[in-house]
């Protein structure tokens, strides 16, 4: 078996794990839950509940990668040393293989509302409608296309795929995001938004639904569970100190989400100033796919030309933010199989890809069926339940002294800092309870 690669540098592994977690949710779903949830107000919860939830859940997943240098089938293994850490493992690889099923499909539908902006003005007509047309053809070509550009990325492994890729595409996902709000801000209308979005409505804090709702958007943005995290920290060189990094990581994903916010909210509100309908039927803030590829692209047609560039830089942005994401979930399996099953990384990553595509072909085939069926399916039910076992095998089945030990690698005087005063029974009471909370919730 080839040696395992690894992360030459702190920041190649802040950018990648940050990326990981960086995802389409960050943009389309925080800021219409913030403006629709006290503004400022959600923020500030947010910011609690994100470390006080997803970073202990997050360290537990770095923690034990690095312990054991190996892909989440055999770490888990390892800890349990029977069939049971094994089988989690696997359904960890299976619950990602499908999140990144049909999240290729929304990933090929950013390609394809990148080109139809890019290329508007040369086209035919008929070929810009069929770009945006959500037809079988165009779906398939998109989603393939998507997929192709994540496997191209992870057959380079760690240092020349992920590393270098994540250094290059995170900071241009800065960029593009600050450029937007800059000329965002200048537009009528945008006052409204940054005044929905900053301004703090405290009365709505104790909400206990904006509480759950908090909590769930801190744990699932940051890609918990399916052992995304727990893999890059196998990646990770034993030099670095685990809490610290973990802090980093944690930090550039809620500040992605926040900043996301400082573009979506005021572009809506200026998509409102030009005749554009942003609130749903109920009155709420429309979110989802539906801002993204109804509200927004209505808005960039009501600015003039300059909207069609506005329109190809925050779809390539969208594009960013989805890669980010995908190959770490593709290099979940891949390890996997080069891992355990000895199968060249090339080799793995073609076979990966093609079940994964297939997959996707299935859900487009059969889109009103499947579509939101295997969205529920992975990240209402298998992600929490997952992230819940880990908790189990961090806090119950892990020996103490052997994550201790890890920790020290790198700090030796990790027995008298906070982080260890608090993170093994927080992790070992405390996130498993918030978790079987939060699942109860969503199911019933």
């Amino acid at each position: 078996m080839a040696a395992r690669g690894e992360f030459s540098s702190r920041i190649g592994f802040i950018l990648a794990a940050a990326g990981s977690a960086v995802g389409l949710g960050n943009i389309w779903g925080f800021p219409t839950q913030v403006a629709s949830n006290g503004g400022a107000a959600f923020v500030l919860v947010y910011l609690v509940l994100a470390f006080a939830l997803a970073y202990p859940v997050l360290m537990a997943e770095l923690i034990i990668g690095r312990a054991h240098r190996a892909n989440m089938v055999d770490s888990l293994g390892q800890i349990t040393r029977n069939p049971l850490g094994r089988l989690t493992g696997l359904w960890g690889c299976v619950t990602v293989s499908l999140i990144l099923a049909f999240y290729a499909i929304v990933g090929g539908w950013m390609i394809a509302f990148f080109a139809e902006s890019a290329t508007r003005p040369v086209v035919s007509q008929s070929v810009n409608e069929w770009l945006t047309s959500y037809s079988l053809s165009s779906n398939m070509v998109f989603c393939a296309l998507f997929l192709v550009l994540t496997s191209y990325i992870v057959l380079g492994g760690v240092k020349a795929g992920i590393e270098r890729w994540s250094v290059r595409l995170m900071p241009t996902l800065f960029i593009l995001m600050g450029l937007l709000i800059v000329y965002v801000s200048f537009q009528p209308g945008a006052s409204e938004g940054w005044a929905a979005y900053l301004v703090p409505d405290f009365s709505v804090v104790m909400n206990p639904d904006l509480l759950i709702d908090a909590m769930g958007q801190a744990f699932f943005s940051m890609s918990l569970g399916v052992g995304t995290m727990l893999v890059y920290g196998s990646y990770m060189g034993k030099h670095e100190d685990l809490p610290s990094i973990g802090a980093a990581v944690a930090l550039v994903d809620i500040g992605v989400a926040i900043i996301a916010g400082m573009l979506i909210i005021p572009a809506m509100y200026v998509a409102l100033n030009n005749g554009v309908e942003i609130f749903s039927s109920t009155g709420e803030l429309i979110a989802g796919d539906q801002l993204i590829f109804t509200v927004l692209p209505a808005l960039f047609n009501t600015i003039g030309p300059i909207g069609l560039l506005v329109s190809a830089v925050f779809f390539a942005l969208m594009v960013i933010a989805a890669l980010t994401s995908s190959i770490s979930m593709l290099e979940v399996p891949v390890a996997y199989l080069s891992e355990s099953r000895n199968i060249s990384r090339p080799k793995a990553v073609a076979i990966v890809t093609l079940v994964i595509f297939a997959a996707s072909t299935l859900i487009i085939f059969n889109f009103s069926t499947l579509f939101g069926f295997v969205i529920a399916l992975t990240t209402k039910y298998s992600q929490p339940l997952l992230g819940f076992a880990l908790c189990i095998f961090a806090g119950w089945v892990w020996n103490r002294n052997e994550a201790l030990a890890e920790l020290k690698v790198s700090s030796p005087d990790m027995e008298q800092r906070l982080f260890w005063r608090i993170w093994p029974w927080y992790v070992k009471f405390v996130c498993p309870l918030v978790i079987l909370l939060m699942f109860y919730r969503s199911v019933v």
